[in-house]
C-alpha cells in the first residue's frame, strides 16, 4: 500500500522553519496550526500561571480545553511574562534562531513590551513578522479590542539582498 501523501514526513515543506507564536484566541493559533501542519517548528509563547485564554475554554474533555487543543496540537509552549525585565534575555535564543514571528497584539503593544518589528530584526535581520489584528493597524479601530475575527493579516519581511 502506497504512504498517504498527507502523512508527516521530514520532506515537508516548512521543515527546519522556526515559528514564535505570540498568538491567542482563534486567528493565530489557527494560522500557526496551518504552519505546524506543513512542518514548522512552532514555538507558543504564553503568560505565566494561565497560559492564553483559550485554555480556560469550553468544552473541555478532562482537564483540556478542546478548542485549545485542536489549535495548538505539534506546537510546543513555554510561559514567558513578556513585561518582566529578563523576558528579552529569555527570548533572544529563540528569536536569533526564528525564521517567522506571529503576534496579535493591538497595534503597538509589541514595540511597547520591545518586541516590534525594528527591535525584532535589530537581532536577527532574516524574520519575518506575521500580524494579525482586528480591523487595521492604521485606521480610526486601531485602539479597539472587540475581535470581530475580521482580521487584517500582514507580513513584514526584511527587503531581498
Amino acid at each position: 500500500m502506497a504512504a498517504s501523501p498527507f502523512a508527516r514526513t521530514s520532506m515537508q515543506p516548512l521543515s527546519g522553519v522556526l515559528v514564535l507564536d505570540f498568538s491567542t484566541l482563534l486567528p493565530g493559533p489557527m494560522a500557526t496550526l496551518v504552519l505546524a501542519e506543513a512542518g514548522a517548528e512552532v514555538i507558543k509563547i504564553e503568560r505565566p500561571g494561565t497560559g492564553e485564554d483559550l485554555r480556560g475554554y469550553e468544552p473541555r474533555f478532562g482537564d483540556t480545553s478542546v478548542s485549545f487543543a485542536m489549535l495548538n496540537r505539534g506546537k510546543r509552549s513555554i510561559a514567558i511574562d513578556l513585561k518582566a525585565p529578563t523576558a528579552h534575555s529569555e527570548l533572544r535564543p529563540l528569536i536569533e534562531a526564528a525564521d517567522v514571528v506571529v503576534e496579535q497584539f493591538r497595534p503597538g503593544v509589541m514595540d511597547r513590551l520591545g518586541f516590534g518589528y525594528e527591535a525584532l530584526s535589530a537581532i536577527n535581520p532574516r524574520v519575518s513578522i506575521g500580524k494579525i489584528a482586528t480591523f487595521a493597524f492604521t485606521a480610526a479601530f486601531t485602539d479597539a479590542s472587540n475581535c470581530a475575527w475580521l482580521s487584517t493579516p500582514v507580513l513584514l519581511t526584511p527587503p531581498a539582498k
